[in-house]
């Protein structure tokens, strides 16, 4: 009856998603892009497809190393990568081309979701992390598709959250084939809520399993050659109310350092023109990577571009990974520490808890309260050059000794092929 009634809520709500949608592609073209195939209207695919399904940029970004071993196979058979965000859908496009398929995930109406499974025909379906579509989970179980969910986490808030819907959630949970959980926690409160314990392994977190491509490698050494000698740290993805912290700390920074260069880089490209503007607003001179201006005399660099943000940790120094000083959470700080960046961060970084905690208790990242906190850090690390270079070893070396994610979960995926 609950399932019954999540249907009927979802397609009583369709109409009104339909229209934020159109409202939304006013500013972001490309979520009016392919629209019909969120009504289950995909590409029609034959032979043996795996569909991967990433929500955003991050999740994206993580499973990138997993299709890449897929496709290493070469055994025919067809990777479909879908996303929610169009942002997500544009860097799968950047990272694979037109070597696996792509469409935007199905609504999780009845409909939807068995148009979307009739063209497509999945013979396993893998979602990264947490997202748990009741209908999607279901009707893949009824049609014998494997769902697997790895590099799986569940922080204790979400735990929560699905034990008051348990009778909904029950159902759904366990027609999970195969959760590969990043931590014991994580793998503990899966089986709490209802996934069998025989379906959950400890596989750790493929991002762990970073890779950096060659071209991703020169497009940082030519920005490096671009900037000089200057000193470079690096706001990543960052959110509404952390710029302004970090531009606070950039002019304490400049003050004894005249020549330091911030490379901000918003999480969402509706917010780059927000920047812009409050850079402007501090009195900082600003060089826009979207407009090829040279970062050469520049003290504020804005990458509003996408997909970019790994090369530009790779010309760093140090880099502040951002949603930390705001609670949202944080972001993969494992992406600069694989250059061997020193890494900051705020104390808001519940989405990547055991990937900070691992980071932390190897010496790899320092943890700041609010912007006067990130000033010390800054000056204490641009005054001390070995001790910055240190913890940014430290941090490489975490990321080094804790691969092997990826070749389990690659395992796991193709064993049920």
């Amino acid at each position: 009856m609950l399932q019954i009634l999540y249907s009927i809520l979802i397609r009583l709500c369709l109409p009104f998603i339909l229209l934020r949608l159109w409202w939304r592609g006013r500013r972001a073209p490309g979520l009016r892009q392919d629209w019909w195939h969120r009504l289950g209207y995909a590409p029609r695919l034959d032979g043996r497809v795996v569909w991967v399904h990433a929500v955003s940029v991050g999740e994206t970004i993580a499973a990138g190393p997993v299709v890449r071993r897929l496709l290493e196979r070469d055994d025919g058979t067809t990777v479909l990568m879908t996303a929610t965000t169009d942002t997500g859908m544009a860097q799968a496009r950047r990272m694979f081309g037109d070597r696996v398929r792509y469409a935007y995930a199905p609504y999780d109406t009845p409909g939807a979701v068995r148009r979307f499974l009739a063209r497509v025909r999945p013979a396993v379906l893998v979602i990264l992390e947490t997202e748990i579509w009741p209908t999607m989970i279901l009707q893949c179980r009824q049609r014998q598709v494997p769902v697997l969910l790895i590099n799986a986490r569940l922080s204790e808030r979400s735990a929560r959250g699905y034990e008051r819907v348990g009778r909904l959630a029950k159902p759904v949970l366990q027609s999970i084939d195969w959760v590969a959980a990043q931590a014991e926690a994580d793998a503990e409160r899966f089986r709490l809520i209802g996934v069998p314990p025989g379906r959950v392994s400890v596989t750790g977190t493929i991002k762990f399993d970073v890779d950096i491509p060659e071209a991703v490698r020169h497009a940082a050494q030519d920005l490096k050659a671009q900037i000089g000698q200057r000193p470079v740290w690096i706001g990543g993805s960052t959110h509404a109310g952390e710029d302004g912290q970090l531009l606070f700390a950039h002019e304490q920074l400049l003050a004894q350092h005249p020549d330091a260069l911030l490379i901000l880089v918003p999480r969402h490209p509706d917010r780059f023109e927000t920047v812009a503007t409050k850079v402007a607003a501090h009195g900082l001179s600003l060089a826009r990577r979207s407009l090829a201006q040279p970062p050469v005399t520049a003290q504020v660099y804005l990458g509003d571009t996408m997909g970019e943000l790994m090369a530009l940790y790779g010309a760093s120094d140090v880099a502040f990974v951002g949603g930390s000083l705001v609670p949202r959470g944080g972001h993969n700080p494992l992406e600069p520490a694989a250059w061997g960046v020193p890494v900051l961060s705020g104390p808001h970084v519940f989405n990547f808890e055991t990937v900070y905690h691992t980071l932390e208790a190897g010496g790899g990242v320092r943890v700041v309260s609010d912007a006067d906190a990130l000033a010390g850090v800054l000056l204490d690390w641009f005054g001390h050059r070995k001790v910055r270079e240190q913890v940014g070893q430290h941090a490489r070396q975490v990321v080094d000794h804790n691969r092997g994610a990826l070749a389990q979960v690659v395992k796991g995926i193709v064993g049920r092929l």
